[in-house]
C-alpha cells in the first residue's frame, strides 16, 4: 500500500523511517516532518500508517522490512517522489524470546534476527547508493540497552540488539569515506506498544522504574530527538557510535538501587 502525497514544490531533506507506525518510529516521522523533512514511513501495520499518511510530505509504504524488496521500494519511492535521500532511520524491531529450550525458541529467534538485524543490513545496503547520489547522508539504527547488557528471559532479543551495535560499528567504518555516517541509539524504558505489558504489570512496572536513575520512562519523542541529532549536521563528525538514551539505566551497575525520586 502506498499513500498519495502532494507534489514536491521545493528541495527538502528526505528521510526513510522503518517501524514507523507506532512508538519511536512514529515519533521520529512526526518530528522530522515538523522540521521540514519529506518522509517515507515504512511498517507492516497498514492501519497504523494511516494516521501518518494524512501528514503533508509523508508517504507511507506497508511491507515487511525483513525482505529486501521493502527497503528497495522505500528508497525508490523516496528518490522517485521526492528526488533524493538524505537520512535512513532503521528503527523496525520486535521483542520476545522465552526459554531457550522451549518449543519454537529457535524459530522465534530466526524471526527476531530477521526483523531486528537483517532489516538493518538490508536498509543500509538499499540506502547507501541514494545517499551517495545526494552527496552523503546519515543512517541511524535502533538498538537497545538490552544490546549493552543481559536481561532475564530475553536472550534472543539481547543477542539481536547487540548485533545491531556491532553491525553499525563495522558498516560505519566501511562507509565513512563515502560521507555516509552510521550510528545507533540504545533506548531504555520507553512508553511504546512493545513495553505496554511491563508498564501495566502491577509490580514489574514499578520495579523496573526504580532501577532507572531518572525514575521514569522515556517518551518516544525523547528518543526521536536523539535520532534527529545523529542525523543532523550537528553530528557531522560522529559515526560508528551507539548512544544510550535510557535515563542512566546503563550507567547503573545493578547491585544497588539508585536514589528514589524526591
Amino acid at each position: 500500500m502506498v499513500s498519495p502525497v502532494s507534489p514536491v514544490t521545493e528541495v527538502s531533506p528526505v528521510t526513510v523511517v522503518t517501524g514507523a507506525a507506532s512508538g519511536i518510529g512514529e515519533a521520529t516521522v512526526r518530528l522530522f516532518q515538523e522540521r521540514g523533512h519529506r518522509v517515507v514511513a515504512v511498517d507492516q501495520d497498514a492501519e497504523g500508517l494511516a494516521k501518518l499518511a494524512v501528514l503533508d510530505g509523508v508517504l507511507t509504504l506497508a511491507g515487511d522490512v525483513a525482505v529486501p524488496e521493502t527497503s528497495t521500494e522505500a528508497v525508490r519511492l523516496a528518490v522517485e517522489r521526492f528526488g533524493r535521500l538524505d537520512v535512513a532511520v532503521l528503527n523496525a524491531g520486535i521483542g520476545g524470546s522465552g526459554p531457550l529450550e522451549s518449543e519454537g525458541a529457535i524459530e522465534r529467534f530466526d524471526r527476531l534476527f530477521a526483523v531486528n538485524v537483517r532489516s538493518v543490513a538490508l536498509g543500509i545496503r538499499a540506502a547507501a547508493p541514494a545517499l551517495r547520489a545526494s552527496g552523503g547522508g546519515a543512517i541511524v539504527a535502533t538498538s537497545s540497552v538490552s544490546g549493552l547488557r543481559g536481561d532475564p528471559g530475553t536472550w534472543g532479543y539481547n543477542a539481536t540488539k547487540a548485533a545491531v551495535i556491532n553491525l553499525v560499528r563495522g558498516a560505519a567504518i566501511d562507509y565513512a569515506a563515502q560521507r555516509i555516517r552510521i550510528n545507533a541509539i540504545a533506548p531504555g524504558g520507553t512508553v511504546t506498544a512493545l513495553t505496554s505489558g511491563v508498564l501495566a504489570h502491577p509490580e514489574l512496572g514499578e520495579e523496573v522504574t526504580r532501577r532507572i536513575p531518572a525514575q521514569r520512562w522515556a517518551d518516544p519523542r525523547e528518543q526521536a530527538e536523539v535520532v534527529w541529532f545523529l542525523a543532523s549536521p550537528a553530528a557531522s563528525y560522529v559515526t560508528g557510535v551507539t548512544v544510550p538514551v535510557d535515563g542512566g539505566l546503563s550507567a547503573n551497575g545493578g547491585i544497588l538501587l539508585p536514589p528514589p525520586a524526591r
